[in-house]
């Protein structure tokens, strides 16, 4: 059977939402933060201890898989249990579309905000250089996908797949840990609500994170609660 271990608010979200467009059976555990972290018993799951991770006994019971990170993970489910759905094949007019929007969301969006939210705390007045060049990069990674949001429905052209399953946690869920107002985002605003209409993504955010609600809209979400007592 796989297992998804999923951590409340975190990015693991994604991995809860592919299996439910899929339509798997699986087992969902989840762990609360501990205050802020994933706790002890999640850590042990794998050497660098944070979310996802799954495990998987479906095709070795006597030697179960253990996985961890989100790119790997998405692609095993939907090679191994998925029968290669959500993915264009290299004979797609759109695959190379699709391969770069699968992976820059982990590389530069993610990266960006990330780096952001490490950075804010050093709290830089506007002006200096380093916060002039994180502000750069994340309004530069921000109007990116904006701007292919404007052009198409879907990340990699007119078919939902897992580029956006890819992405949509870090112009959602990551602004409990960063504030970002997304007015003037139309693209992305459209997208998130496509998103939310989704009834996968839907069953998914209320299995995983019961009680939270999605951060779809253009203000942004109050911060976690225990990234909020940190930064404030």
């Amino acid at each position: 059977m796989l297992t998804v271990h999923h951590l409340e608010c975190s990015q693991s979200e994604r991995i809860v939402w592919l299996c439910e467009e899929l339509g798997i059976p699986y087992n969902l555990k989840r762990y609360n933060r501990s205050p802020l972290f994933a706790p002890p018993e999640m850590k042990a799951l794998t050497p660098m201890g944070g979310a996802p991770v799954i495990t998987d006994s479906t095709f070795d019971p006597s030697h179960p898989l253990t996985m961890g990170e989100s790119a790997a993970i998405v692609e095993y489910i939907i090679h191994k249990h998925g029968g290669g759905r959500l993915v264009l094949p290299p004979s797609h007019k759109n695959y190379s579309d699709y391969l770069y929007w699968f992976h820059q969301s982990n590389t530069n969006l993610q990266g960006a905000i990330f780096r952001a939210m490490l950075v804010g705390q050093l709290k830089l007045a506007p002006e200096n250089p380093v916060q002039k060049a994180i502000d750069a990069k994340v309004k530069a990674v921000l109007d990116t996908l904006n701007g292919r949001l404007n052009q198409v429905t879907w990340l990699a052209g007119d078919e939902f797949t897992a580029a956006d399953i890819m992405t949509v946690t870090s112009v959602t869920t990551m602004r409990l840990y960063y504030s970002i107002d997304l007015t003037g985002y139309k693209g992305i605003l459209s997208w998130l609500q496509r998103v939310g209409k989704r009834p996968a993504y839907k069953s998914a955010m209320q299995k995983g994170d019961p009680g939270m609600v999605p951060c779809l809209g253009a203000a942004p979400p109050d911060l976690f609660p225990a990234w909020a007592a940190i930064v404030q």
